[in-house]
């Protein structure tokens, strides 16, 4: 165990790769994860766990179907249900915390899925 807090800023100073989550803790059996996004991810879902996302700085977008689109602003939280299709882009650079069950394909496949990288 290390008893110090997290510092979520300087995590993020320690990559600049899009779409790459890194772990940074671990929590019953769940991975907390930063990221930086940019651009358009693909249309994807999770079969077995709903999508966490928790916008840190900038702003972000995450296409629904039926053509909803839901903005998260820094300071909000969005959670895709499971199974449902989505496809998060930002504009310009956003910085997001994630929680998902350790081993969840960021893509919704294993096959095309970031690895998992800690920090």
């Amino acid at each position: 165990m290390n008893p110090q807090a997290l510092d979520l800023t300087n995590k993020l100073t320690q990559f600049h790769e899009y779409w790459a989550p890194r772990t940074i803790t671990e929590f019953n059996g769940h991975d907390v994860m930063v990221v930086k996004i940019c651009g358009d991810f693909t249309w994807h879902s999770h079969a077995d766990t709903d999508d966490f996302f928790f916008v840190l700085q900038g702003t972000m977008f995450i296409d629904l179907p039926d053509d909803v689109v839901v903005q998260i602003n820094p300071g909000q939280i969005f959670v895709v249900p499971r199974g449902v299709p989505h496809r998060p882009r930002a504009p310009e650079e956003v910085h997001l915390l994630l929680i998902e069950p350790s081993g969840t394909p960021n893509s919704g496949d294993i096959a095309t899925a970031a690895p998992r990288r800690w920090l």
